[in-house]
């Protein structure tokens, strides 16, 4: 560890002391905005080199400057007024920021559109401090990717061990939250993309239903699973944060629900059959569901994992592949600058093998070969994959269990202890995977991880699943449990596992006595 690197002061804090402090005035927005400039050139440029921020607004500090007027004159925007916020680099704003993916064919994609999540924030007040780095296109390129590497940003690090995967496409937005690199971050998700980087990262995430956060001016993966959520380190923060975002649920305040007793009397699906192998997560896990007895939470065992039709797996795939190549063509069509010479998923692909040395360095574009080989969303394969793999995840999937075992949520642990970053191999992950995240991607229904605890310093998080347009409850409950249990650790930058005494010592030979 080194102390250097760690947060303090107010920078270190959550995004409600934050804003508590704008508010009291015990710190101006221009000020806020330099502390995170700084801090993230001494260990995100510097230092550790997390590579987790992607690109920087130019126009921050004078906008800072503009909104430190405003208050001084009474004109606050919302409680978001001055917060210096970072954007996965897949979301456009009308900032002088690219939209890259992370890819040299979008480097000028500078669009001067705010997607309306950005608009959300902007009218809360709220300054985009700049990009975070991330998994190249949303990490649907490559079966054989790495997760966290870009082409123009390189790879993410974890800042609680440097040589761990940080997990997932909006991994850029994971570390900085945790690395305390502005007052909260915005992620995406198709499967798992915000959920695994703040399991990784040891932060709150919330991936919303689709469709309560708008999509537009993101560059997409799927129709029927894509949404934006944030990435904070506590859930009020992300409560506030969807304030701003969830445009398309105006009339909903995420905080008013959020109490310590949120979970008194609730009903709790515990899914066994998705705790996973590991005896440490397992150990983690028994202690959480403590923690919600705790909070007044009523635990419900179930056992039984629902049963998938045949072929689930490779229409869950399939689906992503068809929505991919009409999603991309269609963005690639509209984008505006005319730098962008990349229109459609073909030209990508070409591009990408004329600029090979860089784009495939370190694996291959076959999962763009693949959705370019697929027909249109008309096909009755399309349809049928559709068709199947919601009605198993939603109806005979979250839903039944809901119902069948009256309860109101349901709870597994986020994901794995994550592994060292592998450039060769790419992502190896453990092959009993747990958790219950892709049924709520799969179906688009809300799911949110808080941390649990950690293990040898690397973080693991809780799930909260519920059905459709739960998102509030499912925030609250979140609130409950994080109130009882508060174990989100802050990051250690170690440089690896053996920097950890006990293992360094197991690995050093030596004859016993």
């Amino acid at each position: 560890m080194d102390t250097n690197f760690q947060a303090s002061g107010l920078i270190s804090a959550s995004l409600p002391k934050i804003v508590a402090a704008l508010e009291s005035g015990e710190v101006s927005s221009e000020k806020l905005v330099n502390l995170y400039l700084q801090r993230i050139q001494h260990i995100d440029k510097n230092g550790p080199n997390l590579q987790s921020v992607l690109s920087l607004n130019p126009d921050a500090l004078s906008q800072a400057r503009a909104l430190d007027k405003q208050r001084a004159a009474g004109q606050v925007l919302g409680p978001l007024h001055g917060v210096p916020i970072l954007l996965k680099d897949n979301i456009e704003s009308k900032d002088k920021l690219a939209t890259t993916a992370g890819a040299l064919a979008l480097k000028d994609n500078i669009t001067g559109r705010d997607s309306p999540l950005v608009a959300g924030l902007r009218a809360q007040g709220a300054i985009i401090l700049g990009k975070t780095n991330l998994s190249q296109w949303a990490n649907f390129r490559s079966e054989s990717s790495m997760s966290g590497w870009s082409t123009l940003g390189g790879q993410v690090k974890n800042p609680h061990m440097l040589d761990r995967n940080p997990c997932g496409s909006s991994s850029g937005s994971g570390a900085a939250t945790a690395a305390s690199l502005a007052a909260a971050s915005v992620g995406t998700e198709t499967n798992g993309s915000i959920i695994c980087p703040s399991n990784a990262n040891g932060i709150v995430g919330f991936k919303p239903t689709v469709g309560v956060v708008p999509q537009q001016y993101i560059i997409p993966i799927s129709v029927s699973q894509d949404t934006a959520g944030p990435m904070t380190k506590t859930v009020m923060g992300a409560a506030m944060m969807m304030n701003a975002m969830a445009t398309m649920t105006p009339d909903i305040d995420y905080t008013t629900g959020l109490n310590k007793q949120a979970l008194s009397g609730v009903r709790v699906g515990v899914l066994n059959f998705a705790k996973g192998k590991s005896k440490s997560i397992q150990g983690l896990f028994s202690q959480a569901l403590l923690d919600l007895e705790a909070a007044g939470a009523i635990l419900v065992n179930i056992e039984e994992r629902p049963t998938t039709p045949e072929q689930y797996g490779k229409m869950s795939y399939d689906i992503l592949k068809y929505e991919f190549k009409d999603g991309l063509n269609k963005y690639l069509a509209s984008t505006s600058p005319k730098q962008v010479t990349t229109r459609n998923l073909q030209q990508l692909i070409a591009f990408n093998e004329y600029h090979q040395a860089h784009e495939l360095a370190l694996f291959d574009q076959s999962i763009f070969v693949a959705s370019q080989s697929l027909g249109g969303l008309e096909s009755e394969d399309y349809q049928e994959a559709i068709t199947t793999v919601q009605k198993a995840t939603r109806e005979d999937g979250i839903d039944k269990l809901l119902t069948e075992y009256n309860v109101q949520v349901l709870v597994a642990p986020s994901g794995p202890i994550v592994p060292r970053i592998d450039p060769i191999n790419g992502d190896v992950w453990p092959s009993d995977w747990p958790g219950y995240g892709s049924h709520a991607a799969r179906a688009g229904y809300p799911h949110v991880t808080v941390p649990m605890g950690e293990i040898h310093h690397l973080s693991v998080g809780l799930s909260l699943i519920g059905g459709k347009n739960s998102d509030a409850k499912m925030l609250a409950y979140a609130y409950g449990y994080e109130q009882h249990s508060m174990r989100r650790i802050e990051p250690q930058y170690l440089k690896s596992a053996e920097a950890i005494p006990a293992i360094n010592q197991a690995l050093t030979a030596s004859d016993p006595k």
